[in-house]
């Protein structure tokens, strides 16, 4: 494993002074608990380290990469960049899942390629870099994630889906779209709600979801791909950026 975690060190471009830091950033829960008589220990707190120091960073890199937006704005890419659905993809080109230690029921589970988990290892990797070598070793780090993510979908940030649906068809001087809850199954605790998007008497899009405002959301996400093609780049949960 010493090899391995060399050449993490050689892909970040990040020399450890404590190697166990990075060990530790690596280790899910599931592998601790099977490894204690060993001394292991997990990346939580790591983890709850490297989301402050990636917020920190995220905040500096928009600031100054856009002075003239407003708080609200920045607020809303920070949001984006800093999301679990974005910070698992920065793992992904990381191919950080092939350096992770987990349990053996978590990687029958496919531990390795569940969003939560690569996201709480990056931002553990983060952590585990601020202490081993300070704040600016980890801006460093973070910053071409943050510059690709904002090259490759450049644009200016959208509230959320139905808004964003509704607006288009204002422009292109359309009726409003108008949703319909087409069935819902499961226990009243438990129900999935399944709602289609509508343009006029036209069915545009269909989604679920455990409320009909989500199934909402995510028939109008499917209208607006559809519509706009590869004008739009999802980021996540309910934010997304449409080019100009």
């Amino acid at each position: 494993m010493k090899n391995e975690l060399g050449a993490l060190e050689n892909k970040i471009d990040v020399r450890f002074r404590n190697k166990e830091l990075l060990r530790r950033a690596l280790t899910h829960s599931s592998y601790a608990y099977e490894h204690q008589q060993k001394g292991s220990v997990d990346n939580e707190v790591l983890e709850f380290l490297g989301d402050s120091v990636v917020g920190l960073a995220m905040a500096d890199f928009f600031c100054v990469s856009f002075p003239d937006l407003a708080e609200g704005d920045l607020s809303k890419y920070k949001a984006a960049a800093a999301s679990s659905a974005s910070l698992s993809q920065f793992a992904r080109q990381l191919k950080l899942d092939k350096f992770l230690f987990l349990g053996k029921g978590e990687e029958h589970s496919g531990g390795r390629k569940k969003g939560n988990i690569l996201a709480d290892a990056f931002e553990a990797l983060v952590g585990a870099i601020y202490l081993d070598q300070g704040y600016e070793a980890a801006r460093r780090f973070l910053l071409p994630y943050l510059k690709r993510s904002y090259q490759r979908t450049g644009g200016h940030v959208v509230d959320n889906y139905k808004s964003a649906l509704q607006e288009y068809f204002q422009k292109e001087n359309l009726p409003a779209p108008h949703y319909k809850t087409v069935t819902s199954v499961g226990p009243d605790h438990k129900q999935t709600f399944i709602v289609e998007v509508y343009l006029g008497p036209y069915p545009l899009a269909k989604a679920k979801g455990p409320s009909k405002k989500v199934a909402e959301q995510g028939a109008a996400q499917k209208a607006l791909r559809s519509l706009m093609g590869r004008k739009m780049k999802i980021l996540s949960g309910e934010t997304f950026m449409v080019k100009k």
